[in-house]
């Protein structure tokens, strides 16, 4: 799959990440703004650290 991190400013002026797939659909965003572009990085990184094998659970 290939697919990118974005991080980019909302219409708030707050710091937001998406994953886009090479084919422009987003398959994932922040869910939340963040005051400062480091902090939305980091929520990249935990996505990447503690979800790489997350169960997928029908509700």
């Amino acid at each position: 799959m290939g697919a990118r991190f974005e991080v980019y400013v909302d219409a708030e002026e707050k710091y937001r990440w998406r994953l886009v797939h090479d084919n422009g659909n987003i398959l994932g965003d922040s869910g939340e703004g963040y005051a400062s572009k480091q902090k939305a990085k980091q929520g990249i990184q935990s996505v990447k650290t503690n979800a790489p094998d997350a169960p997928v659970v029908e509700k």
